[in-house]
C-alpha cells in the first residue's frame, strides 16, 4: 500500500506540476502575468526497526515568481514616464503655434511694420495706406488664430483629464474589488496568485494615471494614497477623484485635482504633489506651460496693439484729424479670487502701464495676515514685490502694469491677474480707411533762412511723453497780414563752446523765453511738450529752428504730405518691447522660450521612458514567462508522470500478486 500512496502522490504532483507549466505558457501574452512555479516537498518518512522509509512527495504551494521591489519601482518609473511624455506631446502642439516662415505670426508683424515704409515715401498714396491697413487687419487675425489654436488646445487637454479621472475612479474601484477577493482567498492560508497580479496590473495602469503610494495591510488587501496622503483605495473602499478650476481662484482657468471624501469638502490637492501620472502632466501644461504661451502670444498683442495705438492717436490723418486707435485692446483685466477684494489692471490710461516692461505671466497679489499690505508675486519666476497698502500699490508700476482695488483683500486673500491671457484673443483692426491712418506729424519743423551753420534735420516725432502733461502742441500764429505774431515754438542756438540753445514761446508778441542755455548735443533728441526733435550739424551763433502746429492755418494742407508719424509708426520695430529685444526679435524671443520648454520636455520623456524600459525589463526577467523554459518542463514533468504512473502499474501487480499467492 505504501508504494501505492508513493506513486499515487507522485503522480498528482507532477499533475499539478504540468497544468503549472500550461498555465504559465497559456498566460504568457497576459499583460502584469507572472510565472509560477510549484514548490514540492517530501512527505515525512516512516519510522521502522530499520529506519524510515519514504512516503513520497506533496505539492506544498505554487510560488508567484515576483519581486516586490521591481514591481513597485516599474510602476513609479511608469507613472513618471507617462507624466513626461503627455506634457512633452502637449507642449509640441504649443509649440506649431509659435511657428515661423512665412506663414507664422513672426513673418506677419515684419510685414505689417514694413508696409509702413510706402506710406513713408508716399503719404498721399491711397493705395500704400490701404496695404498698411490690410497688414494690421491681417495681423490681428493671425493673432486671433493663434489664440483659437491655444483654446483647441486647453480644450483637449481638458476632455483628457475628465476621461483620465473617469478612468482612475474605474481603477479604484476595481482595485477594491480585488482587494475583498484576496482578503477572502487569503483565509485558507495560501496566495492567490492571479488574483495578486490582476491587482499589481491595475495599479500599474492606475499609475498611469496618477501616481500612487502602495501599503500593504495584514488582510491582504492594499492602500493606494495619492499626492501622499489622500487615501484613493483603503482596504474595500474607493474614493472617487475630480478635476476644477481652483477653489482661490474660480473662472481663472486654472485646473486643480480634488479628492472628495463621502460627506466631506472636496480636498484640493497640490499638483506639485502628485508626482507622475498624465493627470500631472496635463495639469502642469495647463497651469504652467500653456499658461505662459497664452501669456506671451498676449503680451505681444497688447504690447504691439496699445503702443500702435498711442502713435497713431499722436498724429493727423489725410483729414486733419486726431487718429483713432488701430486696434481694439483690453480696457482692463479683472482679478479673480474667492474672497472680496476687487482690484483691475486698467489699460486705457498710458500713464498707468508700459508696453516695453511687459513680463509674460499671471501676477498674485497676496495680502499679510493684517489684510493691509503685502506682496505681489510675478508666478513665472517667483519674483515678489512688497507693497504697504492699496494705494501705495497703486502708485507702483510693477512690470509695467498698476494693480488698483477700489475694495482690498482680507487677511491672507489672494488676487490672481491675468493681463495678457485674452488680449491675443480679442484683438481687431480698427481702422479700415485709408485717409484715417493717422500719418502726419501734428507738429512741423523748418530750419531758419539765415543759418550759417550745419544744423539738418534728422527726426521730429510726437511722443506724448512725459504724461502728465503730454502732447502740447505749439501755438498757432496770427493769421493776419501782416501776423502779429509767427506762432510756434523757437529753438535759437548759441555756438559756444559748448554749444547751447534757447526755447522761445512765439505764441504771442513778443515771444516769451521759456528756456536758456539748453546742452546741445548733435544727434541726441530735444523733448518739448510731447514732441521731439532730433538735429545733426554744428550751429552758428543765432541759428535758429522753427517747430509749429501743423494744423497751422499758416501752413495750409502741409501735413497731408507729411509721413513724420508713419515714420514713427515703422521705427516701433526697432523699440525694445518684449524681454530687452525688439519687435522683430521678440517673436523670436517668445519662439525660443515655448522652442526650449519642449525641447527640456522631450529629453525628460526620453530619459524616463529609457528607465521606465529598464525597469520594467528587469521585472520581467523575474516574473515573466520563457517559452523555452516551460517547454523543457513540460518534458520533465512528462517523464516524471509516467514513472509515476509506472510506478502505480507496478505496485498494483505487487499487490495482485501478493493477493493470488495469499488466496492459495
Amino acid at each position: 500500500m505504501s508504494l501505492l500512496n508513493v506513486g499515487a502522490r507522485a503522480l498528482l504532483a507532477n499533475q499539478v506540476a504540468l497544468q503549472t507549466a500550461g498555465h504559465n505558457i497559456a498566460n504568457v501574452n497576459t499583460p502584469g502575468y507572472s510565472r509560477q512555479t510549484v514548490v514540492l516537498q517530501t512527505v515525512q518518512g516512516q519510522f521502522t526497526g530499520g529506519g524510515y522509509i519514504g512516503q513520497g512527495v506533496d505539492v506544498q504551494t505554487i510560488l508567484r515568481n515576483q519581486s516586490e521591489l521591481l514591481t513597485r519601482q516599474a510602476a513609479a518609473a511608469g507613472s513618471t514616464q507617462s507624466a513626461d511624455a503627455t506634457r512633452a506631446e502637449r507642449l509640441r502642439q504649443l509649440q506649431e503655434v509659435f511657428s515661423g516662415g512665412a506663414t507664422g505670426l513672426g513673418a506677419a508683424i515684419n510685414d505689417m511694420m514694413n508696409s509702413f515704409s510706402d506710406v513713408v515715401s508716399s503719404p498721399t498714396d491711397l493705395t500704400a495706406r490701404t496695404v498698411a491697413l490690410t497688414r494690421i487687419d491681417e495681423t490681428a487675425a493671425r493673432m486671433r488664430s493663434a489664440s483659437d489654436r491655444v483654446n483647441e488646445i486647453q480644450y483637449t487637454v481638458t476632455e483628457q483629464l475628465g476621461s483620465s479621472i473617469t478612468a482612475i475612479n474605474s481603477l479604484a474601484s476595481q482595485i477594491a474589488s480585488v482587494n475583498e477577493q484576496i482578503a477572502r482567498a487569503k483565509g485558507n492560508g495560501q496566495t492567490p496568485n492571479d488574483l495578486l497580479d490582476h491587482r499589481d496590473q491595475l495599479i500599474r495602469d492606475i499609475n498611469q494615471y496618477v501616481q500612487t503610494t502602495q501599503i500593504p495591510a495584514d488582510d491582504g488587501t492594499v492602500g493606494l494614497f495619492v499626492a501622499g496622503s489622500q487615501p484613493l483605495v483603503l482596504g474595500t473602499n474607493a474614493t472617487p477623484l475630480s478635476v476644477g478650476d481652483a477653489q482661490d481662484f474660480p473662472g481663472s482657468g486654472q485646473l486643480k485635482l480634488y479628492f472628495n471624501p463621502p460627506g466631506a469638502t472636496p480636498i484640493e490637492i497640490d499638483e506639485n504633489m502628485l508626482g507622475g501620472g498624465s493627470v500631472s502632466g496635463l495639469l502642469r501644461f495647463n497651469n504652467t506651460d500653456l499658461a505662459e504661451g497664452r501669456n506671451l502670444l498676449g503680451r505681444m498683442a497688447l504690447a504691439i496693439g496699445t503702443t500702435m495705438n498711442y502713435q497713431q492717436t499722436l498724429g493727423l490723418t489725410l483729414d486733419g484729424a486726431a487718429g483713432k486707435p488701430l486696434f481694439a485692446t483690453p480696457a482692463s483685466v479683472q482679478g479673480s479670487t474667492a474672497g472680496s477684494a476687487v482690484g483691475t489692471i486698467d489699460f486705457t490710461d498710458p500713464t498707468k502701464f508700459s508696453p516695453t516692461q511687459f513680463a509674460a505671466s499671471d501676477y498674485e497679489v497676496r495680502y499679510d495676515a493684517a489684510g493691509v499690505g503685502g506682496q505681489v508675486v510675478r508666478l513665472s519666476d517667483g519674483k515678489a514685490t512688497a507693497f504697504a497698502s492699496v494705494g501705495a500699490l497703486a502708485a507702483t508700476q510693477i512690470d509695467g502694469l498698476t494693480f488698483n482695488f477700489t475694495t482690498a483683500g482680507a487677511a491672507n486673500e489672494r488676487v490672481l491677474f491675468k493681463p495678457f491671457a485674452s488680449a491675443a484673443g480679442n484683438i481687431q483692426a480698427l481702422v479700415y480707411s485709408p485717409r484715417d491712418l493717422a500719418a502726419a506729424n501734428p507738429v512741423n519743423a523748418a530750419m531758419g533762412t539765415a543759418n550759417a551753420g550745419t544744423l539738418q534735420l534728422s527726426q521730429l516725432k510726437a511722443t506724448g511723453v512725459p504724461t502728465p502733461p503730454g502732447l502740447v502742441l505749439p501755438p498757432n500764429g496770427d493769421t493776419a497780414t501782416p501776423p502779429a505774431f509767427p506762432g510756434g515754438i523757437q529753438l535759437r542756438f548759441n555756438a559756444g563752446p559748448p554749444a547751447t540753445y534757447d526755447v522761445l514761446n512765439r505764441g504771442s508778441s513778443p515771444a516769451t523765453t521759456v528756456a536758456t542755455a539748453q546742452p546741445y548735443t548733435p544727434g541726441a533728441p530735444i523733448s518739448i511738450d510731447g514732441w521731439q526733435i532730433t538735429l545733426q550739424g554744428t550751429p552758428k551763433s543765432g541759428d535758429t529752428v522753427n517747430v509749429g502746429n501743423a494744423l497751422d492755418p499758416q501752413y495750409g494742407d502741409y501735413y497731408t504730405r507729411n509721413a513724420g508719424n508713419a515714420s514713427a509708426l515703422m521705427g516701433l520695430r526697432d523699440v525694445k518691447m518684449f524681454d530687452n529685444a525688439t519687435l522683430s526679435d521678440g517673436y523670436a524671443g517668445a519662439i525660443a522660450q515655448v522652442g526650449t520648454r519642449t525641447q527640456s520636455a522631450s529629453f525628460a520623456a526620453n530619459l524616463s521612458t529609457t528607465i521606465a524600459a529598464n525597469l520594467e525589463r528587469d521585472r520581467t526577467a523575474v516574473s515573466g514567462v520563457n517559452l523555452d523554459e516551460e517547454a523543457a518542463k513540460l518534458i520533465q514533468f512528462q517523464q516524471a508522470y509516467q514513472a509515476s504512473a509506472k510506478m502505480l502499474q507496478i505496485a498494483q501487480n505487487i499487490f495482485d500478486n501478493l493477493i493470488q499467492t495469499v488466496g492459495r
